[in-house]
């Protein structure tokens, strides 16, 4: 089966999958939306605003949760929000390529550039490299006054989508 983005059902990725039903196996699918935060990123106060094959753009609000014990946003932060904008990218490329599956994180290279404390981070994607096995994004996270505050590159390995 084909992964198709379905308009009807608030405009997710429905992607095809095998598990076991029983006795059998059987297909099924699974909805995926990719501005829905789920996980750390919802731990985090993380927002996708869009998401496609081309790239991504999100905005996180800053709070003391996201700072270090001296009070400036924690380096684990900015590799957070990198590795899940790459990890979104990716997966959105996958299905409008139609070679479907996702992508998982393989390296996270992030650099911090300034620091931030308060205020609106915002994150943008856009690809290096995008291949059957691999993907390359490029993540630049700037501050509400559009200063980089960090840059990632992370390499991603395409994978099927586990059944789930």
């Amino acid at each position: 089966m084909t992964p198709v983005f379905d308009e009807e059902r608030g405009g997710h990725w429905r992607l095809a999958c095998r598990q076991w039903q029983g006795s059998r196996m059987e297909e099924t699918s699974i909805a995926i939306d990719p501005t829905e935060a789920r996980g750390l990123d919802r731990l985090l106060g993380f927002t996708v605003t869009h998401a496609d094959g081309e790239g991504l753009r999100g905005t996180l609000e800053l709070s003391e949760i996201h700072h270090q014990p001296f009070g400036i946003t924690h380096g684990g932060v900015y590799c957070a929000l990198a590795e899940s904008a790459a990890s979104i990218s990716a997966f959105c490329w996958l299905q409008e390529s139609g070679l479907g599956g996702t992508a998982v994180g393989a390296n996270n290279s992030t650099d911090f550039l300034r620091s931030v404390s308060s205020g609106t981070l915002s994150v943008s994607t856009s690809p290096i490299h995008r291949g059957r096995r691999q993907q390359l994004w490029q993540v630049d996270i700037t501050d509400q006054t559009g200063r980089l505050v960090a840059q990632s590159r992370v390499r991603l390995q395409n994978i099927e989508t586990p059944a789930g």
